[in-house]
């Protein structure tokens, strides 16, 4: 293969990586602007899910997911979807009127982004990338649900919580019995997620400064 070939070779492989990148800001974008619209309370007891770590979590999730790419550039793409969601809130709440910075979630948006990114390529994996994968998320969505219904049920109701949780259980069992073989790996799975879960509701915990 001779230089000028390689080098058109990289060029193609930037440009769609550029190109995906791309897309998935844009679409993330226009997803984030959505759930502005979901907590004018249209969603009934789902409208939590508009404004949560797990319904953010879920749409990233989801998208580079979709993306089907390698777990180096999912971990970008994570961190830019999650990113392109909070600024497509914000900026949709801002022209609704309504003044948001939301700091707390573009600050968890840099550090969890790569790694709910990275997670979601590992889907498509079998095995015990498929077991940390799914260990990660679901426990997010556990750790999410748990620090809902025992802080937030007076202002939201209890019903996306526990509904939350109960999906990430469902897909923690769906992935680890399709996926993975191995009984350890089955093991390492649950045990990231119990260890996520319990990391998740002791940051709410410092961050609250109240018991959970």
């Amino acid at each position: 293969m001779s230089a000028n070939t390689t080098t058109l070779s990289t060029t193609a492989r930037v440009a769609r990586s550029a190109s995906i990148v791309l897309v998935v800001a844009v679409a993330s974008v226009i997803l984030g602007g959505a759930t502005s619209f979901a907590q004018g309370g249209f969603l009934g007891p789902l409208a939590p899910f508009a404004n949560s770590s797990s319904g953010w979590t879920l749409l990233t999730a989801l998208v580079v997911w979709s993306a089907r790419r390698g777990a180096g550039l999912s971990g970008l793409l994570g961190a830019v979807s999650f990113i392109a969601l909070i600024e497509g809130y914000i900026l949709t709440s801002h022209l609704r009127g309504i003044v948001d910075s939301e700091t707390f979630f573009l600050v968890a948006a840099v550090v969890v982004g790569p790694f709910v990114g990275v997670a979601a390529s590992w889907l498509h994996r079998k095995g015990r990338r498929a077991a940390l994968g799914i260990g990660l998320l679901s426990g997010i969505g556990i750790g999410d649900a748990a620090n809902g219904l025992a802080t937030l049920v007076p202002y939201t109701g209890w019903f996306y919580w526990a509904l939350i949780g109960v999906i990430a259980i469902a897909l923690l069992v769906v992935v680890l019995g399709r996926q993975v073989r191995e009984p350890l790996d089955r093991v390492l799975g649950i045990l990231v997620t119990l260890l996520v879960a319990g990391a998740f509701v002791g940051a709410f915990f410092i961050l609250n400064g109240s018991s959970v």
